[in-house]
């Protein structure tokens, strides 16, 4: 693997070493989707083997991926810590791309776990990010224009200083909800989440082929009822890295938590509702189909999971060792 080097500082004019553009390198903004803080900026971007500006990474009209959706992306948050940014489940996330990358049977993609890890600390290092997004992403590129064959996989990663695309409002008193028509498995699904908010609500809740609940359109959905934490199943749509630490830390904290399907009258009845996912991290819900859960605020237990992971993300929590991975640049050997 070819690795270029960068010398990074706290002055962008030492951005300079092993990497050349062809014009000088604008700072461009922009904003993560539902995003309420200030825009945010990003330099460079790993493309195709090399660090490149932001405004060289482009990708060509005629490709597969854009025209027929033959591409792979995920989605991963870093935070700042007092020994330095840190990336949240890294080497699952790489594992869970890897894995969707082998799905669409691309048998030659060039790059492992460690290889990626070390292309991300290096695009987080390059563009000072320290609470930000990261965003890895594959698209097949082909000589024939849209022809799947004579095809080659290239790789993109982003990464973004952004505050969470959830508003503090969001965090402190939680969102409104509304049960979607759509179903779990219904190609369009993420039209919901359109639909929500043209109906006046924050998001979409899914229902299964048989009308249980599922979860909503980007997030797993959790309840509470009776000091008992219940899940619903996990489906192959959604892994849910972000669910699976938040039930750990119940468990931690001395919760049961159990997996069950659940109807939407459990749901209006719950004492308490949340969700979590890669983006959101850990919201309240107050209201679902213009129902109010529970007081219609966040519960105490939904509080105090929110504390938990704020503290494990952030380097404070006994799970932090395992889970997260600081972004120090190290050589490649």
């Amino acid at each position: 693997m070819n690795v270029q080097y960068v010398e990074y500082g706290d002055s962008a004019s030492r951005f300079t070493q092993n990497v050349h553009f062809s014009s000088p390198s604008p700072t461009w903004l922009f904003r993560t989707p539902f995003s309420s803080g200030p825009s945010v900026l990003a330099e460079y971007v790993w493309f195709d083997g090399e660090l490149v500006s932001f405004e060289n990474a482009n990708v060509q009209f005629p490709n597969p991926s854009l025209h027929i959706a033959s591409g792979v992306f995920e989605g991963i948050r870093c935070h700042n810590t007092p020994r330095g940014p840190a990336v949240f489940r890294l080497a699952e996330h790489l594992e869970l791309f890897l894995d969707r990358i082998r799905s669409l049977g691309v048998n030659d993609f060039r790059y492992d776990v460690d290889e990626l890890r070390d292309i991300i600390c290096r695009v987080v290092q390059v563009n000072r990010v320290s609470e930000g997004y990261i965003r890895p992403a594959l698209y097949i590129e082909s000589a024939l224009g849209l022809e799947l064959a004579a095809n080659r996989p290239v790789l993109g990663v982003a990464a973004w200083n952004s505050e969470h695309k959830k508003s503090q409002k969001a965090l402190e008193n939680g969102i409104r909800m509304m049960v979607s028509t759509f179903t779990q498995d219904q190609p369009d699904v993420q039209s919901t989440r359109t639909m929500a908010g043209e109906s006046g609500f924050d998001e979409a809740i899914l229902v299964d082929p048989d009308g249980y609940v599922a979860d909503a359109s980007g997030e797993s959905l959790l309840l509470v009822q009776n000091n008992t934490i219940y899940a619903t199943p996990l489906v192959r749509f959604l892994e849910g890295l972000t669910r699976d630490t938040v039930m750990a830390l119940a468990q931690d904290a001395g919760y049961s938590v159990t997996e069950v399907r659940i109807s939407r009258e459990q749901l209006y009845g719950s004492d308490e509702v949340f969700v979590c996912s890669t983006a959101a991290e850990l919201l309240p819900v107050r209201e679902i189909d213009f129902r109010p859960i529970g007081s219609g605020s966040p519960g105490p237990i939904t509080r105090e999971l929110q504390t938990l992971f704020a503290e494990t993300i952030k380097g404070q929590n006994r799970r932090s060792a395992e889970w997260l991975d600081y972004m120090l640049l190290e050589p490649v050997i």
